[in-house]
């Protein structure tokens, strides 16, 4: 949701709110602002879970025309994310605090600034159903406002202008978090007899805020024998009702069995804690 934008909207005597960028309250010329060479995450994917706020580095270069205010009081510029059209935006996420720009060259019409800054990605903030979970595209935005406050005469004013460029750089995948465990038993175990590994595979639900089981999908049973210092494949075995795990296999020597989740295109992987097996 935007957060920096609105924030300084909200200092003023109206708030504004909602996803759909506001119409400007009389005619504006449009600022002259290029966003370029726009990395969000370090180019990897924003995994978030039910609880814990993830903080996305953001980097660009920001070139404007020399009379163009950026105060970061009335006047704000910087990159935002976001699902579907520019048109019809179904969600985003603004930085909730000031872009860091320095300042790499002049002319005189323009200034080229070197940027950074921060989104939070809070999924009670910022993430709200299963359709989140998919290609969000980034977007350089200008906000200002104008008002007038002194209501001695008997008039205030306030204007709000709002405007956004993209889509910018290549799409950003945003994913449920994973969560994967493992269990083999028995333990000990007798030497050629069988070892029986359970786990369950388990994802964000962002409408719930809590994780449910992701079924029929693949896993992979990975085992590390003793002293060694990896982990070699075993089979490969697929979720069952609420994400549940459980394969054999034969116990050969001591050492830890894990699963272990490559990760879709909507949630991310995941990794179980080795269960470690005595072989007598």
């Amino acid at each position: 949701m935007r957060k920096l934008a609105i924030g300084i909207a909200a200092s003023g005597a109206l708030a504004l709110t909602g996803l759909v960028a506001p119409v400007a309250s009389a005619a504006t010329t449009v600022p002259d602002l290029t966003f370029t060479d726009v990395i969000v995450n370090k180019g990897k994917a924003i995994v978030v879970g039910t609880t814990a706020t993830v903080k996305v580095p953001v980097s660009y270069t920001l070139t404007r025309a020399s009379d163009v205010t950026i105060d970061n009081k009335t006047a704000v510029a910087g990159v935002m994310i976001y699902r579907g059209r520019l048109a019809t935006l179904q969600n985003t996420v603004e930085p909730d605090s000031a872009p860091v720009c320095t300042t790499t060259a002049t002319t005189a019409t323009t200034v080229t600034e070197a940027c950074t800054e921060t989104l939070a990605v809070a999924p009670e903030d910022s993430l709200f159903e299963a359709a989140d979970a998919t290609t969000w595209r980034a977007a350089g935005f200008y906000s200002q406002i104008d008002q007038d406050r002194d209501d001695s005469d008997g008039h205030i004013s306030f204007g709000y202008d709002y405007n956004v460029w993209g889509p910018l750089g290549s799409g950003i995948q945003v994913k449920r978090a994973a969560r994967l465990t493992a269990d083999a038993s028995p333990e000990p175990v007798t030497k050629g007899r069988t070892i029986t590994v359970t786990g369950k595979l388990t994802r964000a639900d962002w409408a719930t805020g809590k994780y449910s089981g992701y079924t029929s999908q693949k896993a992979t049973l990975q085992f590390r024998a003793k002293g060694s210092t990896g982990y070699t494949n075993v089979k490969t075995v697929t979720s069952g009702t609420g994400g549940a795990l459980k394969t054999t296999t034969k116990a050969v020597k001591d050492g830890s069995y894990r699963y272990v989740f490559a990760g879709t295109a909507t949630t991310g992987s995941a990794t179980a804690t080795g269960d470690y097996v005595d072989v007598r």
